[in-house]
């Protein structure tokens, strides 16, 4: 199983279940073996939002479907790190044993930034996010609208991925770069 250190030493208290219960009566689709820490935060749109079994949602981490026909889905044994933002304008898709580690930002909006007109006036600019299964996205890392993430590609911490990354691909940057293959 994905994560084994980490899912080994949680042992949920009484409050900790009460929290999961209340969460999982909140969202579209939540799986078995959840664990939600505390000041994690489903939001706007809770009920879009879909979660796979053994997944765990640490602290501070917010994950949010923007408006009615937005969507979130987590995979099987994910783990969304520390103040992780997922913010879904269009859809997010995360694949299964995916390690999402703390401050990681995922969003697929923007604005259009026109000179003859305010920015807040533009039109929010939209593309889904996909990523694929057994991803690593390291800490800080950014993942911008209309991305694809392949199965088992590495994003190295602090960079920021505005195109797709191949199988087993290795990126890091501002903007994200080729660093390598898994091997």
């Amino acid at each position: 199983m994905a994560n084994q250190q980490l899912r080994k030493h949680i042992k949920p208290t009484l409050t900790d279940k009460y929290r999961i219960w209340k969460i999982r009566r909140q969202l579209g689709n939540c799986g078995s073996g959840v664990y939600f820490e505390k000041n994690s935060a489903f939001m706007r749109y809770p009920h879009l939002i879909s979660i796979g079994n053994n997944v765990i949602v640490k602290e501070g981490a917010k994950i949010c479907p923007c408006n009615e026909s937005a969507s979130v889905s987590i995979g099987h044994n994910t783990t969304i790190g520390y103040h992780t933002f997922i913010f879904a304008s269009a859809s997010i898709s995360i694949g299964n044993d995916c390690q999402i580690a703390p401050f990681v930002y995922l969003v697929d909006s923007d604005h259009a930034i026109a000179k003859e007109q305010l920015m807040n006036q533009q039109a929010n600019l939209t593309a889904p996010i996909k990523i694929g299964n057994d991803v690593w996205i390291a800490t800080g890392a950014k993942i911008l609208r209309g991305v694809t993430i392949h199965d088992g590609a590495v994003i190295a911490a602090g960079a920021v991925v505005r195109e797709d990354v191949q199988a087993y691909e290795i990126v890091g940057g501002i903007p994200a770069k080729h660093l390598g293959f898994r091997e």
